[in-house]
């Protein structure tokens, strides 16, 4: 009987202290989520960046990988020239003319300037990638290619320059630090550490001192499908072209060699 008592009395203490522990573990987990929850978002982070928010001690932005000869967008840098209806080519004169300047692209479109923490970042991640065979620009600076020149027009066409930078892609992540800590923390990561979704393009510049990319001459069919979306010599310059080649079978492009472009 008095065994039997023992082991019932054990049980009991066991019991007690399990009790006990329960309410300290429930803190111990409470804690950490409530410090995650109250921490800089991903958003903050790159909000505050992009600012140069005073909250900041430091915000730089951290290289993961790049691409260089990465082409940028498609634009058309010359009026159209209408030569529909004739059964003949033209010969026409063409004024071309296009800049590039450091792009950068965060969190929901959003970018920096120059001077500010981050701007100061950009630039001096792009000494690094500045080398014999490249030269990139590295700050927000434009750099121009303006020419004239006489080419040809296909029978019942319309022609117009089409162009594409030539881009040093440079992906990383934002890390900034705070001067005051958030939650216990003052260093945050924007999307995460070691992500590549951050790109800054860095132009490439030719020995001359103007922009390196691909520039093509592109003739279309009047009366066509592709005549009908391409932009009119009225309207603005155009970022929403096909690429070289990418035309269809209505559409022509002949690349121009940048060296056959008359020096500034």
């Amino acid at each position: 009987m008095a065994g039997t008592g023992r082991s019932r009395s054990h049980r009991s203490k066991k019991k007690r202290i399990t009790l006990a522990l329960a309410p300290v573990a429930a803190l111990a987990v409470i804690v950490p989520l409530m410090n995650q929850a109250n921490a800089a978002t991903s958003s903050e982070v790159t909000a505050d960046c992009a600012s140069d928010s005073e909250e900041l001690a430091d915000c730089r932005f951290v290289d993961v990988q790049f691409k260089a000869n990465s082409l940028g967008p498609n634009e058309r840098v010359s009026a159209v020239t209408d030569n529909c209806g004739s059964t003949g080519t033209a010969t026409k004169t063409f004024n071309v003319s296009t800049s590039v300047t450091r792009t950068i692209q965060l969190e929901e479109g959003s970018t920096t300037e120059a001077g500010t923490k981050l701007g100061n970042s950009f630039f001096e991640v792009g000494l690094k990638f500045s080398t014999s065979t490249i030269n990139i620009t590295r700050d927000d600076k434009t750099t121009t290619l303006a020419f004239s020149r006489m080419d040809t027009v296909q029978a019942d066409s319309t022609a117009f320059f089409m162009w594409s930078a030539k881009r040093t892609d440079v992906s990383g992540f934002l890390k900034a630090t705070y001067k005051e800590p958030q939650d216990g923390q003052t260093v945050f990561f924007a999307p995460s550490e070691g992500a590549a979704t951050v790109h800054v393009f860095y132009p490439q510049i030719l020995n001359n001192g103007t922009p390196d990319g691909r520039l093509w001459l592109r003739n279309v069919k009047c009366g066509t499908a592709a005549a009908d979306s391409a932009p009119n010599s009225t309207k603005a310059l155009q970022d929403a072209e096909p690429g070289f080649g990418e035309g269809g079978a209505d559409v022509t492009d002949v690349e121009i060699p940048l060296t056959a472009v008359p020096a500034p």
